[in-house]
């Protein structure tokens, strides 16, 4: 079975695929968003860390007292810093709307010119006309020791401890780390980085977490011009691309997303299920003209289907036992009441001729009792539940001859034909049942015929048939159809005198659909009458047979013989 096919028919094959769809599609979305989320995240920590920067860089430039003096020192800080900074007008760089509110909330505006590896990065100056910029390509030890530099310097205008304390409080609000004056002996250095600072070198640490929890931070401990206090600026947050509140906002969207995919999917199976719930309430109150309207052709399709036909068999075999009943008790009536009629004679009459012939009038009524009990029998039979077919290999030439034989000791004056098929010509069915079915055609077909019978059997497109055909008026063609009804009788007096009870072309009908064929009335086109052919598959049925809609509707074929 092709994939297409497997989706149409199968709902758990449609439901594993739709599940696996809507995962991928999940991850690529959470893929998306995480990336979209991780770049703004970027940029606003960039931003956020080179504010700081830039404004002790401006401070800086403040305290200078003319333009040559500027000049030197913003040289000296490119010096340090590792990358040139530079003074512009405002107006020479074209800036958005969201770029200029962040320069109103004295933020640095970044601009990323390659793939996020390199951004220029911009600071308004207090006099609001000259814009302090740079171009950075990575954050480097470089510019954290430059950094430090920038503070001591800017702190150096200021003589008191207090004071200090008060400046660094003022520019810790540019930045997005703490900035404080801590005793050496609190800051639990070891004696080579004690060292280091007592020779009033920048000491940098590393605090790695390896946790989604906390991120990786470094602190900068540097020396200051109070003896036994340092500056102390961080932690220092590095940037953290997997952080809890993320990972846990990522895992729920997720799964807000997967769980709209599974109630995408599941919910017109419910609804289906639903249908055929209301069906089967309606059923249970004994409304049987109910129909589940199911559109697919996966299990829940076919079962409601089945349902349907179900319904529609039942509410058939309640009709068929209400007319049954009627039937039954309008034939038994007849025969019974000769019999009453032949007794009363024999208790009447001392002839003895006339006694026999009485006789002979019960034994007749018998026989045709006898005969109407066996075909209700069997129509009953097949009309309440699948029987039980012995399905083997049948030659339809040797089946043909014995009907042949059989038909033609019955000593009509009607002239059978018989068309034989290829002697090798075989088909599976229940010998016994697709001898009655051939039985009863012929029975029919004497009883209307005026000189002759054709009887044929053969396969053709891959189906088998038999066909018999008559001589007699024919059927019109409003009433092909209602002669497969139970005790049917078109010409009602006709059949009487020819025999018959009415049952032997439903008997055949039932037959034809329990072997997943179809029966068919039509116009012989040799001898003018009617014409009767069933057909059925060749190869053995292969499914069981729900109700009549259904199966009439799979083996509904064309045969023209």
């Amino acid at each position: 079975m092709s994939l297409v096919s497997s989706l149409k028919h199968s709902i758990f094959v449609r439901i594993y695929a739709g599940l696996l769809i809507v995962c991928l599609c999940v991850a690529l979305f959470a893929q998306l968003l995480m990336d979209t989320i991780n770049k703004e995240r970027v940029q606003s920590y960039r931003e956020n860390m080179a504010t700081g920067a830039f404004h002790i860089v401006s401070e800086g430039l403040a305290h200078q007292e003319n333009e040559a003096q500027r000049d030197y020192w913003l040289s000296d800080a490119s010096s340090l810093f590792g990358s040139e900074f530079k003074i512009v007008s405002i107006d020479e760089v074209d800036f958005n709307a969201s770029e200029l509110r962040r320069f109103e909330k004295e933020n640095t505006v970044v601009r990323y010119i390659s793939q996020l590896t390199t951004a220029d990065v911009y600071y308004r100056l207090p006099d609001n006309q000259g814009v302090l910029t740079a171009r950075i390509s990575q954050v480097t030890e470089q510019q954290v020791r430059a950094i430090a530099v920038f503070l001591l310097d800017d702190l150096s205008y200021y003589i008191t401890l207090s004071d200090k304390r008060a400046r660094l409080a003022q520019l810790e609000e540019k930045f997005s780390f703490p900035l404080a004056f801590k005793a050496v002996a609190a800051l639990d250095l070891d004696p080579d980085q004690m060292a280091r600072l007592r020779r009033d070198e920048v000491v940098i640490l590393l605090q790695d977490t390896n946790t989604s929890k906390s991120n990786s931070s470094i602190k900068v401990i540097v020396p200051s011009e109070i003896s036994d206090m340092a500056i102390l600026i961080g932690p220092v947050p590095l940037f953290n691309w997997f952080p809890l509140n993320l990972i846990v906002s990522m895992i729920l969207i997720s799964m807000f997303l997967i769980s709209l995919g599974v109630y995408a999917l599941i919910f017109p199976l419910e609804r289906k299920l639903q249908l055929i719930q209301v069906g089967v309430n309606e059923v249970s109150k004994g409304n049987l003209e109910s129909q589940v309207q199911v559109i697919g052709q996966d299990e829940i399709a076919r079962l409601a289907a089945t349902f349907n036909a179900m319904t529609s068999h039942i509410k058939r075999l309640i009709e068929s036992q209400r007319e049954l009943t009627r039937a039954v008790s309008h034939e038994l009536r007849t025969p019974v009441a000769r019999i009453r009629f032949a007794v009363d004679m024999l208790a009447d009459t001392d002839d003895e001729d006339s006694r026999f012939m009485q006789r002979d009038f019960i034994d007749e009524d018998i026989e045709a009792l006898n005969g109407l009990i066996d075909e209700i029998l069997t129509y009953a039979k097949l009309e309440e539940g699948s029987p039980k077919l012995d399905l083997e290999p049948v030659n339809l030439r040797e089946l043909l001859e014995q009907i042949e034989r059989e038909t033609n000791a019955l000593g009509k004056p009607i002239k059978i034909v018989t068309k034989l098929p290829n002697a090798k010509v075989e088909a599976i069915a229940d010998r016994r049942y697709l001898h009655r079915v051939i039985q009863n055609l012929a029975g029919n077909a004497l009883r209307y015929a005026e000189t002759t019978i054709i009887i044929s059997a053969g396969v053709k497109k891959g189906n088998a048939f038999v066909s018999v055909e008559d001589d007699g008026h024919g059927i019109p063609e409003a009433d092909r159809e209602k002669v497969f009804i139970p005790f049917s009788r078109l010409d009602d007096s006709r059949t009487r005198a020819s025999g018959g009870y009415g049952l032997g072309l439903s008997i055949v009908s039932r037959i034809a659909f329990w072997f997943n064929g179809r029966m068919k009335v039509d116009e012989s086109r040799d001898l003018g009458g009617a014409r009767f052919v069933m057909t059925w598959p060749i190869k053995p049925l292969t499914q069981i047979l729900a109700a009549d809609e259904l199966t009439q509707d799979k083996s509904e074929r064309e045969f023209d013989a």
